[in-house]
């Protein structure tokens, strides 16, 4: 949950390094993870063909390189075509736990026009750890990365 000042800041500081930087998705998971406690682990999922391939990511190393469209949380975010914020991890049916400690989840698509390109996904260790604040952020996060595709 992040207010809508620190945000304007992030966003800022963000447009500021983006032109710059060699790889500006890896420079986005870095920042946000350093700015917001809550996002315990933080990475991209680029959509190729009918399956979800990890990009650059901040925390513990997860076995789930390759995700199935319509697997896990950040599957059903493709197949439904819409974000996902997920209040308690343990209630969903399907799924894909990359640790043990996590307890919430958000996922925000990067469209290029209508179309789906990747996804940011975060993880953090307590139930509720997300909410719109932090969607509205990783949207423009994602809007952002999008122009540098």
């Amino acid at each position: 949950m992040i207010a809508s000042t620190k945000a304007e800041m992030f966003l800022t500081r963000l447009d500021e390094l983006m032109d710059h930087a060699d790889d500006p998705a890896a420079l986005a998971m870095r920042l946000l993870a350093e700015t917001l406690p809550h996002f315990r682990w933080v990475g991209i999922y680029w959509l190729e063909g009918d399956a979800l391939v990890l990009g650059p990511y901040v925390g513990e190393p997860t076995e789930h390189d390759r995700i199935p469209v319509g697997r896990g949380v950040c599957g059903t975010a493709v197949a439904e075509g819409k974000n996902q914020i997920v209040p308690d991890v343990r209630l969903v049916s399907n799924y894909l736990a990359c640790s043990v400690k996590t307890r919430s989840e958000i996922v925000v698509l990067i469209r290029q026009g209508d179309q789906i390109v990747g996804q940011i996904d975060v993880d953090g260790h307590e139930p509720g750890a997300f909410d719109a604040t932090d969607e509205a952020l990783l949207t423009a996060v994602a809007k952002k990365l999008a122009s540098y595709i």
